[in-house]
């Protein structure tokens, strides 16, 4: 791809960096931010150098926040013996979207994945241990998607939570092999929750 402009080629390069954008659509996106009055770009700058500056991560779940502690777990209504482990914030809102679940979640910051170089050390499973040897957590519910590296994820925790008394369950698979959590419509989503079973069942069943 030839470019006119060494500006140009640098503001698409920079934006094809970002997930699922190629070239094609990086340039596609930089030439509208162009043809927008430059206080448009302008608000779009300060929101994403806002974000950069002041994002916070909840002290209790580890999930974005604009506070010390996030919104979900700040509520009073809001179960806290009950604790949902997801992956990212993008499984937060998938399952808050459902309307069915009333407990906290714990947010791991992803999956263990050798060949990517992430190991448990990388994810907040030691905080999620800790919580659980604290005595005030009832139940956990394993919420990762369906993929080896979320299954050996799962079974990594179980693991660790050994002969600590806490209840382990997994969403059901009504989310299929493969499935990523934010892309399951809400219904189907919200159905796993509800009929969610034993993870020592889902252990047999593997």
């Amino acid at each position: 791809m030839e470019f006119s402009s060494k500006l140009l080629e640098n503001a698409v390069y920079e934006m094809s960096q970002l997930p699922g954008i190629g070239k094609r659509t990086a340039l596609r996106l930089v030439l509208h931010l162009l043809r927008q009055p430059k206080n448009q770009t302008a608000q779009l700058v300060n929101a994403l150098e806002t974000l950069r500056e002041d994002i916070k991560f909840c002290s209790n779940c580890h999930s974005i926040s604009d506070t010390e502690i996030c919104d979900i777990c700040s509520n009073p209504a809001r179960n806290k013996n009950i604790i949902c482990v997801v992956e990212d914030i993008r499984d937060v809102m998938a399952i808050e979207s459902t309307g069915q679940y009333r407990g906290l979640y714990h947010v791991l910051g992803g999956k263990i994945s050798p060949l990517d170089g992430i190991g448990p050390q990388e994810l907040t499973i030691n905080s999620l241990v800790e919580k659980v040897k604290s005595g005030k957590v009832e139940e956990l519910i394993f919420a990762l998607s369906a993929t080896m590296e979320g299954d050996t994820t799962n079974f990594y925790i179980y693991k660790q939570l050994e002969g600590i008394e806490v209840k382990t369950s997994t969403i059901a698979r009504g989310i299929g092999v493969n499935d990523e959590l934010e892309y399951a419509d809400e219904v189907t989503l919200g159905r796993s929750i509800l009929n969610r079973i034993p993870f020592e069942n889902a252990l047999k069943s593997s």
